[in-house]
């Protein structure tokens, strides 16, 4: 597959929140041009931050086109129908209830138009639970990863939406696998990622971390994160406040540690072996350690000694490090009159390079999109009028404007 192989090609987005769409801003970022059909109330990402886009749609569907009909209507079927055979990939992640519902089951799609590639990000893939909903969170409980991840002892979600994230790149790689065999078929052409079989393949090193520990101790004893089963990896505070998280894997990275602060090894603590045994001395020993420097004189010296580390940065400061702001791996976008910058592939890709287009607002080219299937200007303003299809309404603020806070007077008595 060449660098330009996805300019040229159409994939159709049904989809909300994370999985597929972020699938599909992927597949934009490589070139391909993406249809986003929504509903009338539109992605749930459109209204999560006073009313109006969170950062969701914000990054994932930039440069993507919106068509806005209600495939519970005829006309949005009448759509659908004229849509369906013009795409190369249907990629959504609707219930499969309703993908039923709504006729974007793999066979209606490849009855539409027998060549598309279909992706369907689901709960779970078949098996007893197919029809079972399941959102990031679940997938995160069902596959171990929740209870890894507990706060004050009550297992909990990660941060991010990992599950969601990864079942996209797995979509990715399935569409990409698709079109690259010229001889496959509907079924070779269908790709179905279940957020629970993503988690149980991501997880793959840790079940088997667990089965190795039965078989050589009969106890499962899960290591519960790298710092729990290395001391002296992790996070720790500076003199200056700021937070540095070290990696300290192996013994010989312990001992450029000490080296690179010219401080002599601790007594006894050569062996990982050593330092597990005593744990919670060894961590007061790095914690005293990094605590007599700034986060300036400790990073100077730890990299003229090779050690790994980084500054634990808050969000607002990530995108202005100076790795983040070399070359081409964040691009700029004006949304409603703001300025983003947004993470590009991480890779190299030429296509990358096209001129930048905003997210779009809801329906913003149905008309367009709908003069391009052929449908009239007064077909087209019919479906509008009906409410099957939508466009925006002109100058709408996209968010409810702050309000100011008013002092309360003091109550007379």
């Amino acid at each position: 597959m060449t660098r330009d192989s996805l300019v040229g090609k159409t994939v159709l987005e049904i989809g909300t929140m994370l999985a597929a769409p972020f699938a599909s801003h992927v597949l934009a970022q490589m070139g391909a041009e993406v249809i986003k059909l929504e509903s009338p109330v539109g992605d749930p990402t459109r209204s999560l931050v006073r009313g109006g886009p969170s950062g969701t749609y914000i990054a994932y569907s930039r440069g993507k086109r919106s068509l806005c009909v209600d495939l519970a209507t005829p006309g949005g079927q009448a759509v659908l129908a004229r849509l369906l055979p013009t795409v190369d990939v249907v990629l959504h992640n609707l219930a499969p209830a309703s993908a039923r519902r709504l006729g974007v089951t793999h066979e209606a799609c490849i009855k539409a138009n027998p060549d598309v590639v279909y992706c369907h990000i689901r709960g779970y893939n078949d098996g007893p639970q197919a029809d079972d909903l399941a959102s990031n969170p679940i997938a995160e409980a069902a596959t171990g990863v929740m209870d890894a991840h507990r706060i004050e002892g009550r297992p909990s979600r990660l941060g991010p939406s990992y599950h969601d994230q990864f079942a996209g790149c797995y979509a990715v790689i399935g569409i990409l696998a698709a079109m690259l065999d010229p001889h496959a078929g509907p079924e070779q052409r269908r790709i179905e990622v279940g957020l629970y079989e993503t988690g149980l393949h991501v997880a793959a090193r840790d079940y088997a971390g667990v089965q190795l520990k039965m078989h050589l101790t009969g106890r499962p004893d899960p290591e519960p994160s790298g710092e729990f089963s290395m001391p002296g990896y992790g996070a720790y505070e500076t003199a200056d406040g700021r937070w540095i998280y070290l990696v300290m894997l192996t013994d010989r990275h312990w001992a450029d540690f000490w080296r690179a602060l010219d401080t002599p090894m601790p007594p006894d603590t050569t062996t990982l072996r050593a330092r597990k045994k005593q744990r919670d001395a060894v961590e007061a020993l790095v914690r005293e350690a990094v605590a007599r420097f700034s986060y300036d004189d400790l990073a100077a010296l730890l990299a003229a000694g090779g050690t790994g580390f980084t500054e634990v940065l808050p969000m607002e400061r990530v995108l202005d490090a100076p790795q983040a702001r070399h070359g081409h791996k964040v691009a700029h976008v004006e949304f409603q009159q703001l300025a983003f910058d947004l993470p590009d592939l991480p890779f190299a890709w030429d296509a990358a390079s096209r001129p930048e287009r905003p997210p779009p607002l809801l329906g913003e080219h149905t008309r367009a999109v709908l003069g391009e299937l052929g449908f009239s200007a007064q077909e087209c303003e019919g479906l509008v009028a009906t409410g099957h299809a939508v466009e925006p309404a002109p100058g709408a603020p996209v968010w409810a404007p702050l309000r100011e806070k008013t002092v309360a007077e003091p109550s007379q008595t």
